[in-house]
């Protein structure tokens, strides 16, 4: 080999040497912390960044990103003595390269040791259930102590969460009781709350159903009345009109009176006063159509005379005309002017046998003679 060679040989690969100790590329979101000889030089931004070789080295290489570090469980008592397990979320970003490398020897236990002791310090305060519903006013408290704790060493805490509580096995048992009974609680409430309401709403509807029966009972008497009214009134403007004499109005009487005792409801019924001279008219007239001829005018109205006397005498009380309203009790009236009838009925049938023993001859005196 030549002499010549080895010496340029030599001095490339002390060029190359110098060339890959002299460049640094840094990435981007990160930091290089340079020393120079042992002391604390710069810090490399992102890109091409020359340094002298051999006086010049990498200390510490940062990221500078926000990160995430989750903590272990930790045991915490809180004001009521009592045990629980947290652990806690924490967001965080370098800003100080140079602090987060000189001012703390390792800033992650740092901050969780810090995390751990000011969370005690924060739920020493508060009993269990202020403990499990104020986990907002935890965090906003942690947050503040942390972020002003670890801004000297160059970290700016974004974010802290408490990821979980775990109270002990006792108290877990404890509050689910609680809370059954709690939901128990609301069930019946709300159970009760429902029947309460169905019976509200049934009480409306039975007393909306009433109503409306009672006024569709009141219109339907309203029209029938209206009804019988209009009825009578035709009635009595066809009787008037068509002059109806006593023979036809007696035997209406006569028709009307099985209707009377068909319902099964009436205990009582009524007769009117007049019955009696109708029935006396009716059995008069049929008994001149039987016998052919009549009595002379004058026997008919003494006889209508008597029987008027002889009815007076049997029911013990004045003569009462059509209009005229009675005195006496319903059931009373009632009584009296059924015995009225039955006589009236006897003296009738009575009248019609002897008229018909006079038209038949052979039977008696009067066709003897």
């Amino acid at each position: 080999m030549d002499p010549v060679v080895i010496p340029i040989l030599v001095a490339a690969i002390v060029v190359v040497f110098l060339v890959a100790a002299t460049v640094r590329i840094v990435p981007q979101a990160r930091r290089y912390n340079i020393e120079r000889f042992g002391r604390y030089r710069r810090t490399l931004q992102p890109g091409l960044n020359f340094v002298l070789p051999v006086a010049d080295r990498v200390n510490t290489k940062l990221d500078v990103r926000e990160q995430v570090y989750s903590s272990d469980p930790k045991p915490v008592i809180t004001e009521d003595n009592l045990v629980v397990n947290i652990d806690t979320v924490l967001y965080y970003q370098i800003t100080d390269p140079r602090a987060a490398a000189y001012e703390v020897a390792d800033y992650l236990q740092a901050i969780d040791q810090l995390t751990v002791t000011t969370l005690r310090n924060v739920i020493g305060s508060m009993d269990l259930e202020g403990t499990l519903t104020s986990r907002e006013e935890i965090n906003a408290r942690l947050r503040a102590v942390l972020d002003e704790a670890t801004g000297k060493w160059g970290i700016r805490v974004n974010r802290v969460e408490i990821k979980a509580i775990d109270p002990p096995n006792t108290i877990k048992e404890a509050m689910e009781k609680q809370m059954r009974a709690e939901r128990d609680k609301r069930a019946a409430i709300l159970h009760a709350e429902g029947e309460r309401q169905a019976k509200i709403l049934t009480a409306e509807g039975t007393k909306q159903k009433d109503i409306l029966e009672a006024q569709g009972t009141q219109q339907a008497m309203i029209l029938r009345a209206d009804g019988e009214s209009k009825a009578v009134e035709l009635v009595f403007q066809a009787v008037h009109r068509n002059n109806a004499d006593a023979k036809v109005l007696a035997y209406k009487y006569l028709e009307t009176l099985p209707h009377l005792a068909q319902s099964d409801n009436n205990t009582f019924w009524v007769i009117p006063g007049e019955l009696t001279e109708a029935i006396r008219t009716v059995t008069s007239a049929f008994g001149d159509q039987a016998s052919g001829t009549g009595p002379p005018p004058g026997a008919q109205r003494e006889d209508a005379t008597e029987a008027d006397a002889s009815d007076k005498d049997y029911v013990g009380a004045p003569e009462v005309e059509a209009n005229s309203t009675l005195a006496l009790d319903a059931v009373a009236a009632a009584d009296e002017a059924a015995k009225q009838a039955a006589v009236a009925v006897s003296d009738a049938k009575a009248e019609a046998e002897a008229a018909g023993e006079t038209r038949l001859p052979g039977r008696g005196s009067a066709s003897d003679g």
